[in-house]
């Protein structure tokens, strides 16, 4: 049986906010979701795949009014369990939180008071700090999420200042530009190039953990110049992690558009029988070098980096395996920094 790391699930697709940089288009819930008897037996389902993870999400998962029960479905079959929220309707849930002891709960912050405002909806600015804090004296782990554009990257030094009065994680990802978000407020390379650095420059200050900053799979790529990011082996999406929509359609990845690339729906097949499937996934598990886009077929780390993260690949050039987020290429074509003598070699013989 293939393991499965992580089920990223969308519980429901409705919201309590309209944020600007949503890929769902987030808000009312889907046409004919998943009933709760439903969610139970795709949680049992899941347990019988052996998932080591459940990650309740939306929409906004703490809108669905029987979240608490399926919650406790995920725990009560042995699984790990945490939670994504903008954190609105926290502060009301915290006690029933502490008792579920979810692995983690992400929070999502997009900047100081007025941005993150703008970005989500007013007042939830201050909500989101208190359910943070909140978390915290539980002993609940908090991972701050946040989701830069050009509305919010000059935030991140303030943010920064901000998070380091708390013990959090930090993960960064970039927006795309599917769902509610606007093209045009997508970072550039070079923007792209700076909040990666400053991802890692905050690593090194953060070496005893007070406050680990990471990036998302949007971040990696063979860097001639970065610390460790040689370790991305390529796309997650049906190798050890999958996306759940709220109807019971399984995917890859929720990021990747949650209505392209359905492997089948739980109502029709069995998850276990779509997970197993050899032909679930294609793109992923049966990837080879031809299958790179115009940005990635000569690159010396093609097989392995698989082109980067599909989400991304698809959203900016239309087509996956081809990033255009890469910051190995950006060193290369703006620092003039040389391949190493190998992946030169490589490149002569394939030429």
């Amino acid at each position: 049986m293939r393991k499965l790391g992580c089920a990223v699930w969308e519980l429901t697709l409705a919201c309590n906010m309209r944020c600007k940089h949503c890929g769902s288009s987030a808000g009312s819930s889907r046409l004919n979701e998943l009933s709760t008897q439903e969610c139970f037996s795709l949680c049992e389902e899941l347990a019988q795949a052996n998932c080591d993870m459940v990650s309740l999400m939306g929409g906004e998962p703490f809108v669905h009014p029987d979240w608490h029960d399926i919650s406790w479905c995920v725990k009560d079959l042995g699984m790990n369990l945490a939670f994504v929220s903008n954190g609105l309707l926290v502060p009301n849930i915290v006690d029933k939180l502490s008792r579920l002891e979810p692995t983690v709960v992400g929070i999502s912050l997009d900047g100081i008071e007025k941005t993150h405002d703008s970005i989500r909806r007013d007042g939830s600015f201050k909500v989101a700090l208190e359910a943070i804090d909140m978390l915290l004296k539980e002993n609940i782990q908090v991972t701050v999420i946040t989701t830069i554009s050009k509305t919010n990257f000059s935030d991140l030094l303030k943010l920064r200042s901000l998070l380091k009065k708390r013990e959090v994680n930090w993960q960064i990802q970039i927006a795309e530009p599917f769902g509610n978000f606007d093209r045009s407020l997508a970072i550039d390379v070079e923007e792209y190039y700076a909040s990666a650095m400053f991802i890692v420059s905050e690593n090194v200050k953060n070496k005893f953990n007070d406050m680990p900053v990471v990036g998302a799979h949007c971040y990696g790529y063979h860097s001639h110049l970065l610390p460790k990011s040689k370790k991305w082996k390529g796309c997650t999406a049906g190798i050890s992690s999958i996306g759940i929509t709220s109807d019971g359609s399984i995917v890859g990845c929720l990021s990747m558009g949650n209505n392209q690339y359905i492997e089948g729906n739980v109502r029709e097949r069995s998850f276990v029988d779509i997970w197993e499937d050899s032909n679930s996934f294609a793109y992923n598990r049966s990837f080879d070098q031809s299958q790179l886009g115009e940005n990635c077929k000569d690159c010396f780390y093609g097989l392995d980096c698989k082109g980067g993260c599909n989400s991304v690949s698809l959203h900016f050039t239309g087509q996956l395996h081809n990033t255009p987020y890469c910051m190995r290429r950006i060193e290369e074509e703006k620092f003039d920094i040389k391949p190493p003598k190998k992946e030169r070699i490589k490149e002569k013989i394939k030429h």
